[in-house]
């Protein structure tokens, strides 16, 4: 009774566990709410928007009130014998204007950089946003990687002491000697030391995991046992790198600043353009106190004011200037972009297929190791085969399962580079990534 009591005490145990596990979703939305350097990105963003308000701003009228109220007094003094006089005088006055641009070139390239900057805000926001998508994944799947280490050397570990305590009794018995039991206690060594950095090695991911989504991230879904990956669509490096070089975040974030280069020096060549301006005021004017002059005006102007500049000591030309040579610099950054979204392609595309070549490779290696271990170990037993033997085999099955868990992390982690490369890579993705769990 009690083997299939304790079966399903297990069973129950294992299904809570998973039951209450955290997926790759969740942690994303964890990171979407918590992350600092995307909550950053988020807030460039808003500022970023408002450069459309603000370029506006130039074409739009302005209207401003300003006034003066003032009391002062006055002594006048004679050379005559008469006595000295004084009077207190008042004035009191408002002025409504208004001006209204009616040709100011600067403000309307002012207006169209503005827009543009908006453009080239929400085009680094979208990068971020994979960034955040990757970044998420990776910190995932570090800690998936270091949570397979540790149990691979666990198990390791498990099966090399069972291989000591068998290498003891032989050599109580007889069947076989001392170096036997040396080989295994040095390989029991050194496993119990790769099993404390292992440990160390965890907690550093789960730290870095933590500090994106601001919260420690407790047991994580697991990739599903023999899961099988697809090949990246569509299957071509030359239509990924393509895409990369057109639709890449950075990318078109540096085109949208070449435009706002080209907009900056018709902006300073403005300097050079007279302007006219709709102006009007009105407004009212008071004074009292005074002998000679008391009363109230008010005053309404409207007409048109210009202006032409003449010479301004060179300002504007080097303005122009200036602006030419950080257009060249926009120009190269773009370039510069291009060619590190098109490598960043080929890397990732390259990546993906030969991970998915190494997987199935690692999976007939997994296949073999096990017989070569179950061999050994037939082996050991009727004399044909010593101790290190089966260590070494025991080894090599544990540390192609290890790898070939790593090559399928990597493999999935490519995957996102690649969609992040080409500018296509959204939250869907995380959902088939996630289908991938088991929960």
């Amino acid at each position: 009774m009690r083997n299939p009591i304790l079966a399903a005490l297990l069973a129950s145990a294992f299904f809570s566990l998973n039951a209450g596990a955290t997926d790759l979703l969740q942690v994303y939305k964890d990171a979407l709410a918590n992350d600092a350097q995307f909550a950053s990105a988020r807030s460039s963003l808003t500022a970023g928007q408002e450069k459309a308000v603000q370029g506006r701003a130039g074409l739009l009228p302005t209207i401003g009130l300003s006034g003066s109220d003032t009391r002062s007094r006055v002594t006048s003094q004679s050379d005559l014998p008469v006595p000295d006089r004084s009077f207190t005088t008042s004035s009191n006055s408002w002025t409504l204007g208004l001006t209204q641009p009616l040709f100011r070139w600067g403000n309307w390239e002012q207006y169209e950089q503005s827009k543009l900057s908006v453009v080239a805000s929400e085009a680094q926001f979208a990068q971020s946003r994979q960034d955040l998508i990757v970044r998420v994944g990776q910190a995932y799947f570090d800690v998936l990687a270091a949570q397979d280490t540790l149990a691979t050397l666990k198990a390791q570990k498990i099966a090399t002491g069972e291989q000591l305590a068998s290498a003891k009794r032989n050599f109580e018995v007889g069947t076989s000697t001392i170096t036997d039991t040396h080989e295994a206690q040095a390989r029991f060594d050194l496993i119990t030391a790769q099993e404390f950095a292992a440990q160390s090695d965890l907690q550093v991911k789960r730290s870095a995991l933590q500090q994106i989504i601001g919260k420690e991230a407790g047991d994580l879904a697991t990739l599903k046992s023999g899961v099988k990956l697809s090949a990246p669509q569509p299957n071509g490096i030359n239509e990924w790198v393509s895409t990369a070089e057109k639709q890449n975040y950075s990318v078109v974030a540096s085109e949208v600043n070449v435009e706002i280069a080209k907009r900056s020096i018709a902006l300073n060549r403005a300097g050079h353009y007279p302007t006219l301006d709709l102006v009007a005021s009105t407004g009212r004017s008071s004074t009292g106190g005074s002998p000679v002059s008391n009363g109230v005006t008010k005053p309404t102007t409207i007409g048109l004011q210009w202006s032409v500049p003449i010479f301004a000591g060179f300002a504007i030309d080097s303005k122009v200037k200036e602006a030419i040579a950080l257009e060249d610099k926009a120009r190269n950054d773009l370039e510069v972009a291009r060619r590190a979204a098109a490598l960043g392609a080929r890397q990732a595309y390259t990546g993906v297929t030969s991970g998915l070549a190494q997987v199935k490779a690692y999976e007939a290696a997994e296949i073999s190791s096990q017989s070569a271990l179950d061999s050994n170990k037939l082996g050991y037993q009727v004399g044909v085969r010593i101790n290190i033997d089966v260590l070494n085999a025991q080894q090599q099955l544990y540390t192609t399962r290890q790898t070939l868990a790593k090559a399928r992390y990597d493999t999935i982690l490519n995957g996102l580079r690649l969609k992040s490369a080409a500018g296509i890579l959204k939250e869907d993705d995380l959902l088939e990534i996630n289908a991938l769990l088991q929960n």
